[in-house]
């Protein structure tokens, strides 16, 4: 639900299981067949998740992170890791690479850099996210919604960013 000043989007579990849905459909009805699904690390993980089971394809995991100050709200250096986690050796062939959103543009711009450079395997690289900010400057290969008032995206999952055991201990303490 997009609140009235444009500023903030909230998702439900619910909503943000369907916009993956929705953006499987827009990648399977463009016809293009590739080998391995590439989740950044943490926002891809669950569209990648699901993309990796409804395309019945390996997922492989790079981890970046640039979100970490004002408690995650604000952009700071982009870190890329060296490796890449896939079960099926060397990424190679063609190769879907999945983010939450394409915010800034930046992480998404960064990471294609790195693939197209240093994995000579990758014969062919595009790009999927659920969301597109007006104010990226990336435009990925398939997206489901684009916001125009670039508004601040609640995630349902988020409340686990502030939760620590200590409180699930008194959470399901009975």
């Amino acid at each position: 639900m997009l609140t009235e000043d444009g500023k903030h989007l909230y998702v439900s579990y619910d909503e943000y299981h369907n916009l993956i849905e929705k953006l499987a459909i827009k990648i399977f009805q463009s016809g293009w067949e590739f080998d391995t699904i590439l989740c950044l690390a943490r926002g891809g993980m669950r569209p990648g998740d699901i993309l990796s089971r409804v395309f019945d394809k390996p997922l492989a995991i790079m981890s970046t992170s640039s979100y970490r100050a004002e408690a995650g709200t604000q952009q700071g250096n982009l870190d890329i890791a060296r490796y890449i986690t896939t079960p099926k050796g060397e990424i190679a062939g063609k190769v879907l690479l999945v983010d939450d959103l394409a915010d800034s543009g930046h992480t998404l711009n960064a990471v294609i850099n790195l693939l197209r450079n240093n994995y000579s395997p990758i014969t062919e690289l595009r790009s999927a996210v659920i969301w597109t900010k007006a104010v990226s400057v990336f435009t990925p290969d398939y997206s489901v919604e684009f916001l125009p008032t670039n508004p601040w995206i609640h995630q349902p999952f988020e409340g686990y960013d502030a939760l620590r055991p200590e409180q699930l201990i008194q959470k399901w303490s009975v």
